[in-house]
């Protein structure tokens, strides 16, 4: 029952007052006890009785500030320490404040009041803990929402997977066109069979993760280590209610609890960073193709044409160009109609990538002019591929009901270093002067640059 709002004015008004009940009540029963009634029942003995109850009761209170008092003063001023500490970092980011061996209180009994600090202590660490888990999620998120490019993303995303699980290979793979396939990945030598695994599939088609534990005498190569996986995880990649990805995670101990969470965690934020840039990539991919023909236009492929020079000049590798139009092509329009002669650009467009090797670029020059870039490839190299390229398109034949149209090109080709250039300006205008050479021959034919 309470008589103040002070809990110890209310357990010294108790004290003193069952001392004075005390008091009160020992003179009657000691007489039980054999004590005579003139001695236990007189005024002086009664006052003795109760003064020595109050000063009982005192003595308990003094007690009970002495040892429970500091105590609870410790356990309040240390949550008024923290209290200040989060208050201060909520607006600065300095938690020092609320470090765990600053603020611990020392456990030294094992009742409610040691159980109190004890509890004090935990909690103390469940928030650095909790802090700690919000930091590395806000730099997480921060790396993620701070790039764009889909390889560069997911690769730097692979490594703070590693990082924050301690797992020792981890696979990103995605919904690309349809299709699954890996972005990037780290400590796995072979990823080809990941794209059918059951695992993945099912964590993709449910959007839910999942974990299986392997058998110790399970050996995995992963790049120049071997180790042997204790468990694999997997977790969904989901944005928007739509599972887009999953991410692999393999360690050679089982993952604890809280870095499963963690992980969980990393897996949501990536997911919105991943579905925009697989957007942003798309974007990119539609932005640089010329739409009729799926070539890169003119902007992009001169823009790869000076990365490709720079990159041959600083590693001393060739690099040649091909540039070639279709032959009387003012013609096919006159005499069929421009969705004829679009047909037949579709037609050499296609023709040309399909005798290109992989790594090479085609690019819609302007018109029905297109130009050829060929990353390592030499004069001899350069010189076969546009034989290629002019064979395939003098034997397609484009049908219109009961016309076939057949048209020929006439193609210009240069390579680095044997022919010496200062620029890839220079490089397109020596082909350039090649291809109209070889109009002059008589077209449908190619003919090498000269300087």
């Amino acid at each position: 029952m309470r008589l103040t709002r002070r809990v110890f004015d209310d357990l010294a008004l108790w004290m003193v007052g069952f001392g004075l009940f005390i008091g009160v009540v020992f003179p009657p029963a000691v007489v039980l006890f054999g004590v005579p009634r003139a001695i236990a029942l007189t005024p002086f003995f009664f006052a003795v009785c109760v003064l020595a109850g109050c000063m009982v009761g005192a003595v308990n209170i003094g007690l009970v500030r002495w040892v429970v008092l500091p105590r609870l003063r410790a356990l309040a001023d240390g949550m008024l320490q923290v209290e200040d500490g989060i208050r201060e970092a909520t607006y600065t980011g300095d938690w020092s404040k609320c470090d765990p061996e600053r603020c611990k209180l020392p456990v030294d009994s094992d009742d409610v009041i040691g159980e109190s600090a004890s509890a004090f202590n935990k909690l103390i660490f469940a928030l650095t803990r909790s802090h700690d888990v919000e930091a590395r999620v806000g730099d997480f998120t921060a790396a993620m929402s701070a790039q764009l490019e889909l390889a560069p993303l997911c690769q730097g995303a692979v490594a703070a997977f590693m990082q924050a699980t301690g797992a020792q290979a981890a696979v990103i793979l995605a919904d690309t066109g349809g299709e699954l396939s890996v972005l990037a990945s780290h400590g796995v030598e072979d990823t080809a069979p990941l794209v059918t695994d059951d695992h993945v599939r099912l964590c993709l088609r449910s959007g839910q993760p999942d974990r299986v534990e392997l058998p110790e005498d399970l050996e995995v190569r992963g790049g120049l280590v071997t180790f042997r996986p204790r468990e694999v995880t997997y977790l969904p990649l989901v944005a928007q209610a739509v599972p887009i990805g999953v991410v692999v995670l393999a360690r050679s101990s089982p993952f604890e609890p809280e870095t499963r969470s963690l992980s969980t965690i990393f897996a949501r934020t990536f997911a919105m960073a991943l579905a925009n840039a697989m957007t942003h990539d798309h974007l990119q991919r539609i932005a640089a193709l010329d739409p009729l023909t799926g070539c890169y236009n003119r902007r992009f492929g001169l823009g790869r044409l000076r990365e490709e020079f720079g990159r041959a000049a600083r590693n001393d590798t060739p690099l040649a160009g091909i540039l070639f139009d279709i032959d009387h092509f003012k013609s096919v329009n006159d005499t069929y109609g421009h969705l004829v002669g679009d047909r037949v650009l579709t037609a050499v467009a296609k023709a040309a990538k399909e005798r290109l090797r992989e790594g090479d670029i085609l690019v819609r020059y302007g018109g029905e002019e297109f130009l050829a870039i060929l990353p390592g490839a030499a004069t001899g190299d350069a010189r076969e591929i546009s034989e290629r390229i002019r064979r395939a398109v003098e034997e397609h034949v484009v049908q219109d009901g009961s016309q076939a149209i057949q048209c020929t090109v006439s193609l210009g080709y240069v390579a680095t270093p044997d022919v010496r250039v200062e620029d890839e300006t220079e490089l397109i205008r020596i082909a350039d002067e090649a291809l109209y050479r070889a109009k002059g021959a008589g077209r449908n034919r190619a003919l090498p640059g000269q300087t």
